[in-house]
């Protein structure tokens, strides 16, 4: 019998999405204007902001559940 493959869950996958496309805008504002790509050296990306924080937590708790979800999964088929 072959042995079970680890796989990531969807919700990993989700989570990694959701975390990438919440907090992506900000980071990039963040670098830019510290590699002095904008005018303005102080930005205030208010928009980005509050994607970030409606976005973290949830993606966080998305990719911990997925991986407990594959952690268990794994166990139960190599078990």
């Amino acid at each position: 019998m072959d042995s079970p493959r680890f796989r990531l869950s969807r919700l990993f996958w989700i989570g990694l999405a959701l975390l990438v496309i919440g907090t992506g805008p900000l980071l990039l504002v963040v670098v830019a204007s510290e590699l002095g790509l904008t005018r303005d050296p102080n930005p205030n990306p208010i928009g980005f902001g509050l994607l970030t924080f409606l976005t973290f937590w949830p993606a966080v708790i998305l990719i911990v559940w997925g991986l407990v979800t594959s952690v268990l999964r794994y166990r139960r088929q190599a078990g």
